[in-house]
């Protein structure tokens, strides 16, 4: 698998529970904070779910 470096670029205020609980999940939570994960299925899913407040960047 690729590894990736998934950013969060908008705040989580007034978003729904689900779509913070997902942000929480990849280890984010606050604005311009970054991890570096392996691009899997389920992380793609997550990705997915909240595409409008991240940004991806292969690695």
């Amino acid at each position: 698998m690729a590894k990736v470096k998934i950013t969060q670029t908008r705040s989580t205020i007034k978003r729904p529970e689900t779509q913070l609980r997902t942000i929480q999940s990849l280890g984010l939570g606050k604005i311009h904070r970054s991890v570096e994960v392996e691009y899997t299925p389920q992380i793609q899913g997550m990705v997915k779910k909240v595409k409008h407040l991240v940004s991806v960047t292969e690695l």
